[in-house]
């Protein structure tokens, strides 16, 4: 697990932090025919109600697969990233003129879309500033620096920090942030990949990775910002048993950026698209290991345009899974797909629209959240 463990180590140290240390066995790479190298809640939301929830707190084993802790960064200096628009067909430049009003319009959808998390959901939400000094335009997507993973799916709590490709985006990593995420509660691991970035090799967090935390299986849609070593090298250290590599483009052909435009998962749904993985041989394998343990919900590459495979189940104040979504991405979703969505999510749907920001920043609600996994 070579340079595994370098980065932050001043700052974990005074934190009492313990470096990582190698984890024995073996993981399954599924390496795919054809990849290289081998604010509302939706008021109709009706859940299968307590046999579900009873269901899903045993069906496996205490593996939690999602959680009501979360942190995000409000905007309060978001820009258009350049440097990141390089690879992120998604994103939409804006004119000097318009910079600061985007930035106003993009604080209003952040902070009503917290509220929706805090109040409706009843999530605890950990909430960071930035300011124009950090120099960070895409701060508020914080969960491509960092994941924490709890007991329940990992042998020891761990905390990762990754590597990224945007020189910006690296100054998002704080000890201010670690500091919050430490506290009262060290992680018994630190898994720090940061070191990867010397070498031009990039794996950037849950944005890269899409987790079955449950079942200890990754996705990884390749991009320049996934690395298909870093992937394995990262499932070893965390000991999980699978991962399933897959190309996944646009409608124009390009390599979609991150895993988690593409797809999501929760305990017993998915949402994949289909589409985007043109290899039959791929797509195959990946709804195969989707559906061993989930219903799998298909979108279109139009679909995926207007976020609806950037989602994610958190649990709501009450200990339901449910899924938060942009407006624009419930809206985009079939009134079955909701369906099938609704009847897997205790907890229903919830969403708020965030236009402005996925317009400019090419991400959705799942970009804006880091989950905090403790114990």
């Amino acid at each position: 697990m070579s340079g595994a463990v370098l980065g932050f180590v001043a700052a974990r140290a005074r934190l009492g932090l313990s470096r990582a240390a190698a984890v024995s066995g073996s993981v399954l790479s599924t390496a795919l025919d054809g990849a290289p190298g081998g604010a509302n809640s939706n008021p109709t939301n009706k859940g299968p109600g307590d046999a579900f929830v009873r269901r899903f707190s045993s069906m496996f084993g205490g593996h939690a697969q999602s959680t009501n802790e979360i942190l995000m960064v409000s905007p309060t200096a978001f820009e258009y990233n350049s440097a990141a628009a390089q690879d992120n067909h998604f994103m939409e430049a804006v004119v000097e003129a318009e910079r600061l009003s985007a930035r106003e319009t993009v604080l209003r959808e952040h902070d009503a879309l917290r509220e929706m998390l805090q109040e409706v959901v009843g999530c605890k939400v950990h909430v960071f500033d930035h300011s124009e000094d950090h120099g960070t335009p895409d701060a508020c997507f914080p969960n491509n620096w960092f994941s924490t993973h709890g007991g329940n799916e990992v042998e020891v709590s761990t905390l990762v920090t990754y590597p990224l490709k945007s020189e910006n985006r690296r100054l998002e990593r704080r000890e201010d942030i670690l500091s919050r995420i430490l506290s009262g509660d060290a992680y018994g691991k630190v898994v720090a990949m940061e070191s990867h970035e010397r070498g031009g090799r990039y794996l950037e967090g849950t944005g890269a990775l899409v987790l079955d935390r449950a079942n200890r299986v990754a996705y990884a849609a390749l991009s320049e910002r996934c690395s298909r070593e870093l992937c394995l090298e990262w499932a070893e250290a965390l000991g999980y048993n699978e991962v399933v590599f897959f190309d996944a483009t646009d409608e124009q052909g390009n390599p979609v950026y991150h895993t988690n435009v593409v797809m999501a998962v929760g305990t017993n749904v998915a949402v994949a698209c289909t589409e985007s993985v043109e290899c039959p041989a791929q797509r195959g394998r990946l709804l195969g290991a989707l559906s061993r343990n989930h219903e799998v919900v298909e979108i279109t590459r139009g679909q995926m345009n207007a976020f609806c495979g950037n989602v994610l189940e958190v649990m709501d104040g009450s200990g339901r899974p449910c899924m938060v979504m942009s407006t624009q991405a419930h809206d985009a979703f079939t009134e079955a797909q909701r369906e099938a969505l609704r009847a897997n999510l205790p907890g229903g749907l919830h969403h708020s629209p965030i236009d402005t920001l996925e317009r400019i920043g090419g991400g959705g609600v799942r970009c804006t959240i880091a989950e905090i996994f403790r114990g």
